[in-house]
């Protein structure tokens, strides 16, 4: 698995709260995974976040979801659930004291689904990557097929905006990725037919060209790798592209 930048680590606090969870109510790995890598993003799709047991109680009372015989909480059990994982679309991946595996419950689906995870003699960081992995299969029917990366939340991000105009004689995206990976070669690529990702470890973070906007281009890099961030933004506006905005991330 490629780390993205320097994980943060869990504070004492954070480190004393999980010595005294109870482990079998966590997926496999989930608990080692934090305190080795701290909370960030797996592959893009999935925050792994610290147990949070307050976010869901709200919830209780909305009606988002349909309860029958299958479902495998009540209505009331939401607000008892522990979050610890969400997506970019609102999903929340959960595990419930009383409740044997994991939950997902989902934004814009009407039925809270059970997630069910084979039994693994081993159990070590690296398994909630595969358990993450699962998870994706059984809840959107495919498996991913892209390297696999975790983004660790540094608090230390910061990332600059550009645009590659278009117009006859311009270049593409496509052709700014292929170029890119040639004078820099990255750490890690992912390319699919929306987007291109460059991993560069002195970055600390990622180059990000969004084929699906056609223009855009995003610099992700950490405040200490202002050098490395400087050659390539050089770089960049020298092929045409355009700053639009630098914001602390």
């Amino acid at each position: 698995m490629y780390i993205v930048s320097r994980p943060k680590p869990l504070s004492d606090g954070q480190n004393q709260a999980l010595t005294k969870e109870d482990a079998t109510v966590y997926p496999p790995g989930y608990l080692r995974f934090l305190r080795r890598f701290g909370e960030g993003t797996y592959r893009g799709w999935l925050n792994v976040q610290f147990p949070d047991t307050e976010v869901l109680k709200p919830f209780a009372a909305y009606g988002l979801w349909e309860h029958d015989e299958d479902s495998p909480i009540t209505e009331q059990q939401i607000g008892e659930c522990i979050v610890i994982g969400t997506t970019v679309d609102g999903d929340f991946l959960a595990v419930h004291p009383q409740t044997a595996g994991l939950l997902w419950l989902p934004r814009h689906a009407e039925h809270v689904k059970a997630i069910s995870l084979q039994s693994r003699e081993q159990e070590d960081e690296g398994m909630y990557a595969l358990v993450l992995d699962e998870i994706y299969r059984q809840v959107y029917g495919i498996s991913q097929e892209e390297a696999v990366y975790y983004e660790p939340w540094t608090g230390t991000r910061s990332h600059l905006f550009l645009r590659l105009p278009q117009g006859q004689d311009q270049l593409s995206l496509p052709d700014l990725a292929g170029m890119c990976q040639a004078d820099f070669p990255p750490d890690l690529s992912i390319e699919t037919r929306y987007a291109c990702f460059l991993f560069y470890r002195q970055l600390g973070g990622y180059v990000r060209l969004n084929y699906a906007y056609q223009q855009e281009v995003v610099v992700f890099y950490e405040q200490d790798a202002g050098q490395a961030f400087a050659v390539m933004e050089q770089w960049l506006l020298s092929k045409g592209c355009e700053a639009i905005s630098e914001n602390n991330r």
